[in-house]
């Protein structure tokens, strides 16, 4: 799958891929470390040839999405523990999407099926300039729609990592499903992992992105975000600027922030230290749940191992097999179906390491 895997800097990992499969181990596969994953779950439409626009089309192909549901069948596949909360159409594709978890191992027991609106649809395609083209038919749909009286609270109350997106704060009474999750979570222990997951065309408008995906920034122990949310958020500023990042991004609760570089790797910042970690790269087919792919890593390796934060070394290690994970996502069509198998990540970080 990793053919066209390129020469770059070399990460020294201690222990190599034995070190690396320790943080991935048999112990994320039970309750003690339960990722759980709240919002939206969709049927993505993915162009079925490479870099035209939606437009330009000649087919689609249908594939599940959702950055949250991505997240918790990349845990699962990865040989972790994980569910998701979240609310679909009571139609053939929300029921379809719930078998598709249940096939991935992921508890679905906190889904909700709404009788009136419908699951949501995103059209998805990178177009040959590089750009990302989203459409989406929310009108609204399914997820827009949980109660929080609908909330699993004792699922909630289970879970080492409670992980969320932005896109649920756009609408009531998701909104305050997504915050009451969010605090029965805190309350109990668990800790908090957001990735804002800008899709501007879904908000009122800029400014109301930017005010919402900040409005509980200060409450999350591990941030993930892209170069371009860098900008966004700032308003514009550098976002390869340190100074930036730690005095505008970085809160005195964060434990890590984590900033995405695409085949470059990414950065991390701690209250401790700081650096980078380079990627995998190569020869990108769908970039669609690369991101979300390697919040999965990342999260797979924190779930056995809550001490990453504290141990550079072993987050250093994580972030290169979140990285890796990000890499193998993008050779294939599609979010879900992409999502590796831990023995895939490390087989390609072996090779890595090997040339």
């Amino acid at each position: 799958m990793l053919e066209n895997i390129c020469d770059m800097e070399r990460l020294h990992i201690v222990g190599g891929t034995e070190d690396l499969s320790a943080i991935t181990n048999g112990k994320s596969a039970n309750n003690n470390s339960l990722v759980i994953c709240f919002g939206e779950l969709l049927i993505d439409f993915v162009p079925t040839v490479a870099g035209v626009s939606l437009a330009e089309a000649p087919a689609f192909k249908k594939s599940p999405g959702g950055a949250p549901a991505n997240v918790a069948v990349g845990v699962s596949r990865l040989g972790g523990s994980s569910a998701f909360i979240g609310k679909v159409g009571d139609d053939e594709f929300g029921h379809m999407l719930a078998d598709i978890l249940k096939q991935n191992n992921v508890d679905n027991s906190g889904m909700r099926f709404d009788h009136s609106a419908r699951t949501a649809l995103a059209f998805v395609t990178l177009r040959a300039d590089g750009e990302r083209e989203f459409l989406f038919f929310r009108h609204p749909s399914a997820d827009m729609r949980l109660h929080e009286s609908e909330l699993d609270k004792n699922l909630i109350k289970q879970a080492k990592i409670f992980h969320y997106g932005s896109i649920s704060l756009i609408e009531e009474p998701c909104k305050s499903a997504h915050l009451a999750a969010m605090n029965i979570a805190k309350s109990s222990g668990s800790i908090l992992s957001y990735d804002p997951n800008l899709r501007l065309p879904l908000w009122p408008s800029a400014e109301a992105a930017r005010k919402g995906i900040m409005s509980i920034w200060d409450q999350a122990d591990l941030i993930k975000v892209s170069e371009d949310e860098i900008t966004f958020l700032t308003g514009g500023d550098d976002p390869y600027d340190d100074n930036v990042v730690m005095k505008k991004l970085f809160h005195p609760n964060l434990k890590l922030l984590v900033v995405t570089e695409g085949s470059q790797g990414c950065r991390y910042y701690t209250k401790a230290f700081k650096g980078s970690v380079p990627g995998i790269k190569v020869k990108p087919v769908d970039t669609t749940g690369a991101g979300d792919a390697f919040v999965s890593g990342l999260l797979s390796s924190l779930a056995s191992d809550p001490n990453l934060f504290q141990d550079e070394k072993r987050l250093r290690e994580a972030l290169f097999f979140a990285n890796a994970c990000g890499a193998i996502t993008v050779t294939e069509r599609g979010a879900i179906p992409a999502l590796p198998t831990k023995k895939t990540v490390l087989d390609a970080i072996a090779k890595f390491s090997a040339s």
